[in-house]
């Protein structure tokens, strides 16, 4: 498997490590290799509740007895998919009432700007530096690093960008700006989180100048933080709201949700304005239900900031130079790329999967199952510290 892979499977890098799964079970991966090993990542946070959950499992064996791909996305009902809609407005503030279902963040994302154009007749985009939304062209053109960019242009034209958590910059927004998206905490760059009152201000001047807001909370979202998005912790809603990763739990989806009034505008003038073959897939909503219902009825989330604070009281270290993020999205800056997929490599040899960010190499990933236990967060950051202080 491990030559096959290598030969007949496109690779993302020259350096993938080319693990041999055999199987996965809640906060465990067991190779081929007859170990097992504790995961620090959940497939870059898509396992919102760690591998192989029992309700998800149960969800998809009942749905694939009853039927699979039946219509492309919006022309019939079925159960699970609109059970999820529902849920979703059930569990998000006003206006948040519609969902549009589609394959992925990044597909969402393309889909929440062509959204935003449409409800304001407006071109322009605003987005932030060192962001991340994805690789399709559209998501990729409205993230912010040039060095992932710069070899697949042109992208999207009339895109500008901000720095994030600089008030300064506001002025940028305008009467031309169809929307400003961000991540409301910014993933690829290490986890920053917005200052105080931040994003009430950045909301503040979208509707001054009547740009919509998007939020990406595709890594955040389904609890990570503690609420079921992370814009509950900071005063605001967003016009249109971007999720994926672990709202499936560990499936393929994303969605984008907005008000009944800005949504219905993808309907006409032209119809299908967003058309999606797989997307609302009843196999994919049955376990993306199975999901938000266990993320909202099993008492996980009021869990998280009492393991969050484990987190950082025992990764303490001198090596360590500091920790970003909130809940179980962290970030631990060791000082150096080269040093943190040092680190990476040594935790995989001793059973520990903890990854790196994408544009911020030394900071060492920790995005864990949101079931991950108190004594697993203790194993796993005892093989850290270990390796911190043999190397």
């Amino acid at each position: 498997m491990h030559k096959d892979f290598f030969t007949y499977q496109a690779q993302t890098t020259k350096f993938a490590a080319g693990f041999e799964v055999e199987k996965a079970v809640g906060s465990y991966i067991y190779g081929t290799d007859g170990k097992k090993y504790l995961d620090f990542v959940a497939g870059v946070s898509a396992n919102t509740l760690g591998h192989s959950h029992p309700k998800i499992v149960d969800a998809i064996k009942e749905q694939t007895d009853k039927y699979l791909h039946v219509m492309v996305y919006g022309e019939y009902a079925q159960e699970k998919p609109v059970a999820l809609c529902r849920l979703l407005a059930e569990a998000t503030p006003d206006p948040l009432e519609v969902t549009y279902l589609v394959n992925s963040g990044a597909e969402a994302i393309d889909g929440s700007l062509k959204l935003a154009k449409r409800y304001t007749g407006r071109e322009e985009i605003v987005s932030f530096k060192n962001s991340y939304h994805g690789n399709t062209h559209g998501a990729l053109s409205v993230s912010g690093n040039e060095t992932h960019k710069r070899e697949f242009r042109p992208l999207l034209p009339m895109v500008s960008f901000i720095e994030f958590n600089n008030e300064k910059d506001f002025g940028k927004i305008t009467e031309k700006t169809a929307c400003v998206i961000l991540e409301t905490i910014q993933g690829a760059a290490g986890f920053l989180v917005p200052d105080n009152d931040y994003l009430i201000k950045l909301k503040k001047r979208c509707e001054e100048v009547g740009a919509l807001l998007i939020l990406d909370e595709i890594q955040p979202g389904f609890g990570r933080t503690g609420k079921l998005f992370s814009f509950e912790h900071f005063g605001i809603v967003p016009d249109i709201l971007v999720m994926g990763k672990g709202m499936g739990g560990g499936v393929p989806v994303g969605a984008f949700m907005s008000s009944r009034e800005i949504m219905e505008t993808l309907s006409h003038s032209p119809k299908l304005g967003h058309i999606t073959t797989f997307g609302g897939n009843p196999l994919i909503a049955a376990a993306s239900y199975a999901t938000l219902k266990e993320v909202l009825e099993s008492g996980l989330m009021n869990e998280v900031e009492e393991k969050e604070k484990l987190f950082r009281e025992l990764l303490v270290h001198p090596k360590i130079k500091n920790i970003n993020g909130k809940g179980l999205m962290l970030a631990v800056n060791l000082g150096t790329p080269e040093y943190t997929l040092e680190v990476a490599k040594k935790c995989m040899e001793r059973g520990l999967i903890v990854f790196w960010q994408l544009y911020r190499n030394e900071y060492l990933r920790i995005s864990p199952p949101l079931t991950l236990s108190l004594d697993e967060i203790r194993e796993g950051c005892q093989i850290i510290l270990d390796i911190l202080n043999e190397n």
